[in-house]
């Protein structure tokens, strides 16, 4: 299997399952994987996260207008 297809393949999962396969890389390359980018995995995996779009042009909903 070629690095374009292995990409190809990720590309295709589900957002979670992607999540998992960033995290294993970098445990697979000895690196430590920073607090923050652990929470925010888990933030993914527990669904709080809202795309882009809504982040920077919807107003969040407990501000007051």
């Amino acid at each position: 299997m070629s690095v374009a297809e292995i990409i190809r393949e990720i590309k295709a999962l589900p957002q979670v399952e992607r999540c998992k396969v960033i995290e294993e890389l970098y445990e697979l390359s000895g690196q430590d994987i920073p607090e923050s980018f652990k929470e925010g995995m888990e933030d993914i995996r527990a669904g709080r996260v809202v795309d882009m779009e809504t982040a920077l042009f919807k107003p969040y909903p407990g501000d007051k207008a």
